[in-house]
């Protein structure tokens, strides 16, 4: 309740809040001129001061942090798919892959899929700024379509009829599970 007794409005009350923002603002942005910031866990807020930052989680998420690679891979006066020259490498190979796969060459379509994957391993390790390709932390990255990639290429290299690598023990495994 107010000084007078009664209850504040519902329109009052963002108002009073919003000003109270407002010079909050104001006064951080007037101490922000005369703030030198030299400690090693302090970084720039949104709007741009100093402030302190800390180890525990935000109670409020306001943006995504971009990964490691989330750059460009080109620079900014280049056309668009020049700027991201990784990941179209990558997606343009799939599809190559799948389009052989459609036409019944299935071996070598899913050989090329796993190449592409395996290729976008090896770009997300050598390239500092690989754009989209980057979608975790590096590591993440690599270890994920490196895995995938292997995997793909494997199963096609075992892929009936005529496999091109065969595993004895797979065999047996698959006999004692089947005979059971």
């Amino acid at each position: 309740m107010s000084a007078e007794g009664k209850v504040p409005e519902a329109s009052e009350a963002p108002v009073a809040a919003e000003a109270a923002e407002a010079a909050e603002a104001a006064e951080v942005a007037g101490a922000a001129e005369d703030v030198t910031v030299r400690d090693p866990v302090s970084a720039p807020g949104a709007d741009g001061v100093p402030r302190r930052a800390t180890r525990r989680f935000p109670l409020f998420t306001r943006d995504t942090a971009r990964p490691e690679g989330g750059g460009r891979a080109a620079p900014g006066d280049a056309p668009a798919p020049a700027r991201q020259w990784p990941i179209l490498a990558v997606l343009l190979t799939v599809g190559l892959g799948l389009l052989l796969t459609a036409l019944d060459v299935f071996r070598v379509g899913l050989l090329l899929i796993g190449a592409a994957l395996l290729a976008g391993a090896v770009l997300r390790w050598v390239v500092p700024d690989v754009g989209m390709l980057a979608v975790r932390s590096r590591f993440t990255d690599m270890v994920t379509y490196g895995g995938l990639g292997l995997a793909v290429v494997l199963l096609a290299l075992m892929m009936q009829p005529h496999p091109l690598l065969e595993f004895p023990w797979l065999q047996d495994m698959l006999h004692v599970t089947v005979d059971s």
